[in-house]
């Protein structure tokens, strides 16, 4: 276990959700429901899953925390461009907001690569069996073949079609 309060994106993630409550103070929720607590607990959400996986004692339990609170400030970025568009959000706050989010997100992404112990999160190229394209986005993977004797399931390159879909 370790002191959330030591790190510094954890102290630049809770000043980021302290902007967004502060930002969002004035907002008001009747034209669309729900968008100025979504933005604030995707804000909350990234200082606070910080704060519990420092509450544990594995690696692997504190890079799963780490990497949700990554989702969180997807999330984040998500909602404030919503914000925007909605015209709930001065283009200016949005701006504002959204560079203090993607600080947030690079250091997060130190953190995660600093405590893996890895020098970046995807290769570059893909390597024969990865399952990351060139550019680092994951691929989506659906799979309907059985595991494999290594009890891993075979790679399907091309996307199965959606539940219900019609096939031709």
């Amino acid at each position: 276990m370790q002191d959330y309060r030591r790190l510094d994106v954890w102290a630049k993630a809770h000043e980021l959700a302290l902007e967004t409550y502060r930002a969002t103070a004035k907002v008001s929720d009747r034209r669309y429901p729900g968008l100025v607590s979504q933005l604030r607990r995707a804000a909350s959400a990234i200082p606070s899953t910080i704060a519990e996986g420092c509450g544990y004692s594995t690696r692997p339990e504190f890079v799963r925390f780490l990497q949700s609170a990554g989702g969180s400030v997807q999330e984040l970025h998500y909602h404030l461009m919503l914000a925007r568009d909605l015209e709930l959000l001065p283009g200016s706050e949005y701006a504002r907001l959204d560079a203090r989010t993607e600080q947030v997100r690079q250091m997060l992404s130190g953190l995660l690569r600093k405590v893996r112990g890895q020098s970046a999160r995807f290769p570059s190229t893909p390597l024969p069996g990865n399952p990351f394209i060139a550019d680092g986005i994951p691929e989506l993977i659906h799979s309907s073949t059985p595991a494999t004797k290594s009890g891993k399931s075979a790679r399907i390159d091309s996307p199965s079609p959606a539940p219900n879909a019609e096939v031709t």
